[in-house]
């Protein structure tokens, strides 16, 4: 009895329901790293005090963000060598312990430490799962399932704050401190994650040998960790600082050696710089970047304005943001199922970044006494603009390269998306954090000559002390006074706030109209109607034939 030999295994077809089926196991697995990043925002205050951190609290992000960010190429150009499976699976593991250990850190640095470990699992959760689902659907029908993503990263956005705020608010669960439970809800649903996906997933994979990029990846390093550090350090800092100037001239020479690397090692390379020369994959690199600068230097103040402005409780702006989830669901649905019908893309991302223009200028406009409700219907819109936007993208850059290269493509992306993100969220703190005191002063000086407000301070002169809080250097670090201020003396800090908030809604326009003027390069091409496995195993075989290779029944057995 003779077997295939192993290039050319027959491609290997998946009916939709066990898509479906594979798609539960890989959503799960997105879940773990989308619900981690949201539940966090919530928790952190409570943590960071229980641990008695709170000055190292930003060290927990910065760690989780070094590792989930560098270990993303390595993911994709990984598993384009040795298969996804294997390397989903690791993720998932890695994620678990990381969770595990991080529920039982006694101090601030050891939960740092754990944050790093989970970060390295995180980094394969978000890129694999795409470029799995690129490996058994064709281009064609991608979109369709892959706005399944998007609603899991929407349905984690809104639940995280909620779980959050439930844990960090409960003292004891089961006897264990209610917070560490933040961390430690991952493990079952991991655990669960890596049975679907382990029972499941089964691609049939032609492993072939390559150099590892290790020059590359070590320089990559060396690149990213200064310069993440910085982003999220510099505020504190200072930016100008002797410790930043240093990360700022390592992360050069970093870069530099990076370069060097990936020309040395041309087709092996980490991130080949080849792929940058086709136009989808440069304008997707780009335009990721762009796109996650407006989403989250954008959108991490709607929560801040909704608890302090709003005076909405952290779960209560979880739930206000519901609008947004809405949007995105209904733009990567809509989109997906288009892009299935008519086999065109190029539409849905310059849409998509005409909505998120749109949607930024109108929230510049929200002040202090705007309703909710319109702020509510701007939310629609920009989760409108981000679901025409992130899935056809990726279903486009995956669709212009090799099969052979998904990987590599869309972890190229999702790792540009996350430095746009990074690099978004601590040029817009930063920025909103500079121009607020001077704005809330200026409103509280204004707002002291209006009979209102001096009536308001007479009738107790309790407020008199409070507003010496509200106006000083450290009015930022705590603002739970304001539930004690009234009505009238909270409002010009509101108004501050506000003010504030608009510059940093200005800038986020500003960098998403240059945004809209990328994506207009970006080219139509024919999707294709083979999924990339199958495309693989067909090119393996025509590589044999031409080759003059003994076909399938008349080799040796496969091993």
């Amino acid at each position: 009895m003779s077997h295939p030999s192993p290039a050319a295994a027959p491609p290997v077809e998946f009916t939709h329901r066990q898509i479906l089926t594979i798609l539960g196991g890989l959503m799960m697995g997105m879940f773990l790293a989308a619900l981690d990043q949201t539940i966090m925002a919530t928790a952190t205050r409570t943590i960071a005090d229980d641990l008695q951190g709170f000055d190292l609290q930003a060290w927990a992000t910065t760690a989780f963000l070094i590792t989930s960010t560098i270990s993303t190429p390595l993911y994709g150009k990984l598993s384009d060598i040795y298969g996804r499976r294997p390397f989903f699976l690791f993720a998932i593991g890695v994620f678990i312990v990381g969770s595990f250990l991080c529920g039982l850190s006694d101090n601030m640095w050891q939960l740092a430490a754990f944050r790093a470990v989970q970060g390295i699992g995180a980094g394969g959760l978000m890129s694999l799962a795409l470029a799995i689902i690129g490996d058994i659907v064709p281009p064609r029908e991608r979109a369709k399932y892959q706005g399944f993503f998007l609603a899991v990263f929407g349905t984690a956005s809104v639940l995280g704050p909620i779980l959050g705020g439930f844990f960090a608010g409960a003292d004891k669960i089961l006897g264990v401190d209610g917070w560490r439970w933040v961390f430690y809800l991952n493990v079952p649903i991991g655990i669960a994650a890596m049975a679907v996906v382990a029972k499941v997933l089964h691609l049939p994979h032609h492993r072939v040998d390559h150099r590892i990029d290790w020059p590359g990846a070590m320089t990559l390093i060396l690149c990213l960790v200064p310069l993440l550090t910085v982003a999220e350090q510099g505020r504190d800092w200072g930016w100008d600082s002797g410790k930043a100037i240093t990360c700022y001239v390592i992360g050069v020479l970093g870069l530099i050696g990076f370069i060097l690397a990936e020309r040395a090692y041309k087709e092996e390379a980490l991130l080949p710089l080849r792929l940058f020369g086709n136009r989808t994959v440069a304008v997707g690199s780009v335009s990721s970047t762009i796109l996650g600068m407006a989403m989250f230097g954008g959108l991490m103040t709607v929560p801040l304005y909704l608890q302090i402005v709003k005076g909405s409780s952290a779960t209560m702006a979880g739930l206000q943001m519901i609008p947004f989830v809405v949007g995105i669901m209904a733009g990567s649905i809509v989109s997906g199922q288009l892009i299935s019908r008519t086999g065109r893309y190029r539409i849905f991302p310059i849409v998509g970044s005409v909505l998120m223009v749109v949607a930024l200028f109108l929230f510049s406009l929200v002040g202090a006494d705007t309703p909710l409700w319109q702020t509510m219907l701007v939310m629609v819109l920009m989760g409108l603009g981000l679901g025409s936007n992130m899935q056809p993208m990726i279903t486009a850059v995956q669709n212009a390269v090799s099969p052979r290269e998904i990987g590599t493509a869309t972890g190229a992306v999702t790792f540009f998306r996350s430095m746009g993100g990074t690099l978004g969220t601590a040029v817009f703190l930063s920025v909103l954090f500079n121009v607020l005191p001077g704005n809330i002063r200026d409103r509280f000086t204004a707002a002291q000559q209006t009979p209102e407000f001096q009536a308001a301070l007479q009738a107790d002169p309790a407020q008199q002390e409070l507003l010496k809080r509200a106006t000083s250097s450290d009015a930022l670090n705590d603002t739970s006074f304001l539930d004690q201020l009234s009505d009238v003396i909270a409002h010009p800090f509101k108004v501050g706030f506000s003010d504030s908030v608009h510059v940093v809604y200005l800038m986020a326009f500003a960098v998403m109209l240059i945004g809209l003027v990328v994506v207009f390069f970006l080219p139509e091409l024919p999707l294709a109607q083979r999924s990339a496995q199958q495309a693989r195993a067909e090119d393996a075989l025509q590589a044999e034939k031409g080759a003059g290779v003994p076909g399938p029944g008349s080799g040796p057995q496969a091993g």
